[in-house]
């Protein structure tokens, strides 16, 4: 079953989120299970919402590639959520067909 992964990270800064994003962005985009990543800046830190196809790969992917190039004192708090539906454009299309 697909879910949302929302990562909340107190202090991280936009600059910190594009080193991140500049060092995974390659590795994310060919992980097994990947669906989607947004971001946004919050008040105290940024949001990170991820689509993925399962809360297996979700999990294996942030140990194996987001924790360890995390900048010292952010510690992101995530929540992952099942998904009742995702519709993606691919989706939306096959639906016309």
């Amino acid at each position: 079953m697909a879910v949302m992964v929302i990562a909340e990270v107190r202090g991280q800064t936009q600059q910190g989120y594009d080193g991140m994003l500049n060092v995974l962005a390659g590795v994310l985009s060919r992980a097994d299970g990947f669906v989607a990543h947004a971001a946004h800046p919050v008040d105290d830190g940024w949001r990170v919402v991820e689509i993925w196809t399962s809360k297996t790969a979700a999990n294996q992917f942030f140990a194996k590639h987001v924790a360890p190039h995390l900048p010292p004192g952010i510690h992101p708090k995530r929540t992952v959520q099942e998904l009742h539906s995702l519709l993606t454009a691919a989706v939306m299309d096959d639906r016309r067909s």
